[in-house]
């Protein structure tokens, strides 16, 4: 089955501007999944996504006076969690100015604001210089970003040399068909995804942005709960959510997601990547 859908970026825009009471009903001030360390590990939602966060953030081998960009910068939860654990500044960008709204705030309450900033801006046309960031977070983000490469590119641009970017993102464990197909286009076209790429597609799209790839974490076993736990969560507020968004959208909402425990799919994966340091030339 040919994955044609693209989200828009308008689509985008539109989702998040209205999909803050949402979100914050049903898992809290991070937009992305969470992990858990087993079956039986009793963290809740709000733990799971920041310890997600904190994995990320002890890969991003950002030392105290390092700039960081946070790209797709959510409620703003991540950037002033890695503000507090680390003596760095963060500047977050999204495509919503509700989200940036938002974001601000949470710096602000948290007394945080003299070191992370946020503001609009396009992924696939960043507004900074070159070789801007010690380190980029994108959490869940680039899932919505059709032009991969040229997002790469801008996030190798803006990344000194030797800087890292970390990341996770929804894969295609392996080529789907029939049913299993259906299941994901669905998903895709419910989350606004772009095209799932598979795990050998990776390496060859981070070197053509002068990227490579340093870890490779298939984090689906962890993080597949966060599924589960937003069920559980609609069905406790399924009333005041029906009011909100409409019977259907909530049906769809539980259906699909039932839809991808079922099968496993798509993948979570947490991956690393580093800008080619610069070397001396011939002396």
């Amino acid at each position: 089955m040919v994955q044609a859908y693209r989200p828009t970026t308008d689509e985008v825009i539109a989702f998040y501007d209205h999909a803050v009471p949402m979100i914050n009903r049903l898992v809290g001030d991070n937009v992305h999944l969470g992990y858990w360390t087993s079956p039986e590990d009793p963290s809740s939602v709000q733990q799971a996504t920041d310890r997600l966060t904190d994995m990320m953030v002890g890969r991003l081998g950002a030392g105290p006076g390092a700039t960081v960009l946070d790209l797709g910068c959510g409620l703003g939860a991540p950037a002033v969690r890695l503000a507090r654990a680390a003596d760095v500044r963060v500047t977050g960008v999204a495509t919503s100015s509700v989200l940036i709204g938002k974001a601000q705030e949470a710096a602000r309450t948290a007394g945080v604001s003299d070191r992370v900033g946020f503001q609009v801006a396009d992924a696939l046309s960043l507004p900074f210089e070159d070789s801007s960031f010690d380190a980029v977070l994108a959490i869940e983000s680039i899932v919505h970003m059709t032009d991969l490469p040229r997002v790469f590119g801008e996030v190798s641009r803006v990344l000194k040399p030797g800087g890292r970017i970390v990341l996770t993102i929804f894969f295609q464990k392996e080529p789907l068909q029939g049913h299993a197909a259906q299941v994901v286009e669905a998903y895709r076209r419910l989350s606004l995804n772009g095209e799932l790429l598979l795990p050998e597609d990776f390496p060859p799209l981070l070197r053509t942005a002068g990227l490579h790839q340093v870890e490779f974490l298939d984090i689906t076993r962890q993080t597949m709960r966060h599924h589960r736990e937003m069920i559980a969560n609609v069905e406790k507020q399924r009333f005041e959510l029906e009011e909100l968004y409409g019977t259907e959208m909530v049906h769809t909402f539980v259906s699909v997601f039932e839809d991808c425990l079922a099968i496993d799919e798509p993948g979570y994966l947490l991956l690393t990547a580093e800008r080619a340091r610069e070397t001396a030339g011939p002396v």
